[in-house]
């Protein structure tokens, strides 16, 4: 829990840019706006179809547009929130991490997780896989290979869902130890490979939610012989900044009408103002999740952008030190 001195780790602002119904220089110019503004991370989808309303909107390649981004910011961590396992070869998504490391100066991460949008696989052609249990599995033996090509193993591997023989992944990542974080909430399979594997976790939902699976991360961790306080704790939400919040509400909902959508996901969005969200993020704060992702959808709203140093400065303190 955060005592009076304030909250036990220090809390970053990830802004994760829908890639669908833009363009590259919208989306372009509302990263580089994310990294004016202070946010700590960018990122992006992997989807070859839009999520949010109808599925043939355009959409944007996610490696490509991070390729695009690396050169033209300096400070912002970049990544998938989260690829796709099953579009690519782990061998080329370890090349591709190890690209984007090189390109942005040692600001990547390789978010990663199982897959879950059926159509986008059927309409390209993609395996899908026999269920959630089986695209899991082969999320584990393909993260536990990429892990030994970011860390310079010659690699050669007989699995149930992968060969390779002699793969390398050379030159290096500039990072000693590029971070692989894992998107996962099930219980049963997802949540416990975080705890065995990953140096960073997504998850979404309530307070209530977010501790049940903590627990589960921090028993398989601990299971596993590992901290659980090294795995960065990662949590997503929508947010709509404006000191009135019916203001807040009238622009998210454009947002999603843009998108052809009536919902960003899981979660209850923060709309309103700076010390409301401050509130409404402080209990995952005090659960340790120290960095928030938030959902950005298209025509991207910047006064949330520009704003979200307000709602950093009043976690920083105790609660009642934020409204002051």
């Amino acid at each position: 829990m955060i005592d009076a001195s304030g909250p036990t780790v220090p809390v970053r602002f990830g802004a994760q840019f829908w890639s669908q119904a833009t363009g590259w220089p919208a989306l372009r110019d509302a990263a580089l706006l994310a990294e004016r503004s202070g946010w700590d991370s960018i990122w992006t989808w992997d989807h070859l179809n839009a999520i949010f309303g109808p599925s043939d909107q355009p959409i944007l390649e996610g490696w490509s547009v991070l390729a695009g981004l690396a050169p033209l910011t300096g400070r912002a961590r970049l990544g998938l929130m989260v690829g796709a396992n099953t579009f690519r070869n782990p061998g080329l998504t370890a090349k591709l991490a190890t690209t984007l490391d090189h390109l942005s100066g040692g600001r990547a991460v390789l978010g990663i997780g199982a897959a879950w949008f059926e159509r986008e696989h059927e309409a390209f052609g993609i395996e899908f896989g026999a269920g959630f249990g089986e695209r899991i599995d082969r999320l584990e033996e393909a993260v536990g290979l990429i892990r030994r090509l970011l860390d310079g193993e010659i690699v050669t591997h007989e699995g149930r869902f992968y060969r390779m023989h002699d793969a390398i992944c050379a030159p290096r990542p500039i990072q000693d130890h590029l971070p692989i974080l894992i998107g996962a909430s099930g219980p049963r399979k997802g949540i416990p490979l975080v705890g065995r594997v990953a140096d960073g976790w997504n998850t979404n939902g309530s307070v209530t939610d977010a501790e049940t699976r903590l627990a589960i991360l921090e028993a398989a961790a601990t299971g596993a012989g590992r901290d659980p306080k090294s795995i960065e704790r990662t949590i997503s939400f929508p947010m709509v900044i404006r000191d009135d919040p019916a203001d807040a509400r009238a622009a998210f909902a454009g947002l999603l009408a843009h998108n052809g959508s009536t919902s960003a996901g899981p979660g209850t969005p923060l709309l309103g103002p700076p010390d409301g969200i401050a509130d409404a993020l402080r209990p995952y704060v005090e659960l340790g999740f120290g960095t928030i992702i938030i959902r950005l959808p298209a025509p991207y709203d910047g006064e949330t952008i520009e704003r979200v140093g307000e709602v950093a400065a009043r976690l920083e303190g105790p609660a009642e030190a934020g409204r002051r």
